[in-house]
């Protein structure tokens, strides 16, 4: 059930765990800047934005050591120290040994995730977050076929048993909802972070109905589509040959995203925005935990919390929206 605070963010439970959050989080990939990611971070505004996401009921905040190796955790672990009063829960991520995203098929969970490298990696995490223990550690990638292999089960166990880590999850690959089903049977994963917007639909098919069953939390990623769904791209569209959006928004994805954002724009209502309507559909799942739009800047932040506590959007909406599901594969360029 959804309850309010006193900052009108809604609140929903993740999961088993049963913590309280915002619905709405804040991704921490592109403040945190750094080769491989997003161009246009700016640390000088970052603490800004942070501040006032925390102002505004913020309360779930997901990084990764990887975003600008270190930074973006350092961001976060600032703001605790900052704003000690905040309630917080904090996710990161332990990044792949081999530094391959997706997994390659031939890559062994030794490859990606040996023991000692996950040890290595949440003692560093624990450091730039500047906290005894971590709300939720997550893999950063995944292949199920490691699922019944003892290695990560035994760390994960021990971390919690050390008290290191509160819950553990999986960031699942970019659209493969149900690579994870195996490692769900094992009963330690407490929360998967998906792929989940208005053109990738296809968690609701599976993994959420299981979610819901199992009482695992959702934590919604890329609900802009690598921001497609803000509506501001066209067929001119470039990026710095650094930004990773570059390979994304290439010659074999740019075309046909245009094409499919230019049929969605009469479905917005009048008075909203198309990131509007891309976050309150993704809202609209009673298996999502939390969404985490990436926010550089303060006027990011402002408009998307502000999304938090917005109607319901209208069935017959709703049901448009699902003629826009676009099933795509795994390719060269989906990273």
């Amino acid at each position: 059930m959804l309850e309010r605070n006193e900052t009108r963010m809604r609140q929903r439970t993740m999961g088993r765990l049963g913590w309280k959050v915002g619905e709405v989080g804040y991704g921490m990939w592109g403040i945190g800047g750094g080769p491989g990611g997003f161009t246009g971070w700016n640390y000088d505004i970052a603490p800004d934005a942070l501040d006032l996401a925390v102002d505004l009921g913020c309360t779930f905040f997901d990084t990764a050591w990887v975003y600008g190796r270190g930074k973006s955790e350092s961001l976060l672990g600032e703001l605790r120290r900052r704003r000690p009063e905040a309630e917080m829960r904090l996710a990161t991520k332990v990044p792949p040994l081999n530094r391959e995203w997706p997994p390659r098929p031939q890559d062994t969970l030794e490859d990606v995730f040996p023991v000692d490298h996950v040890l290595e990696y949440t003692k560093r995490s624990l450091e730039n977050l500047g906290v005894d223990k971590i709300d939720l550690l997550q893999f950063h990638v995944w292949e199920d076929r490691w699922a019944a292999e003892p290695g990560w089960q035994r760390v994960v166990t021990r971390l919690k048993d050390e008290g290191l880590i509160d819950g553990f999850g999986i960031s699942v690959n970019r659209w493969e909802p149900t690579n994870c089903f195996a490692a769900l049977d094992t009963g330690l994963v407490d929360a998967i972070q998906v792929i989940y917007n208005i053109f990738d639909q296809a968690p609701e098919d599976e993994l959420f109905p299981r979610a819901l069953e199992e009482d695992i939390a959702i934590i919604a990623r890329v609900p802009f589509d690598e921001g497609s769904l803000t509506g501001n791209l066209n067929a001119g569209t470039t990026f710095p040959p650094e930004d990773w959006r570059a390979v994304y928004f290439g010659p074999e994805n740019l075309p046909p995203t245009v094409e499919r954002i230019d049929a969605l724009r009469e479905l917005v209502p009048d008075g909203m925005t198309m990131p509007e309507l891309a976050l309150r559909f993704i809202l609209h799942h009673p298996a999502v935990s939390a969404v985490i739009p990436g926010m550089r800047r303060p006027e990011h932040v402002r408009s998307n919390l502000a999304v938090s506590g917005a109607a319901p959007l209208p069935p017959e909406l709703l049901d448009a929206l699902r003629a826009h599901r676009w099933d795509r594969t795994p390719t060269h360029w989906s990273m």
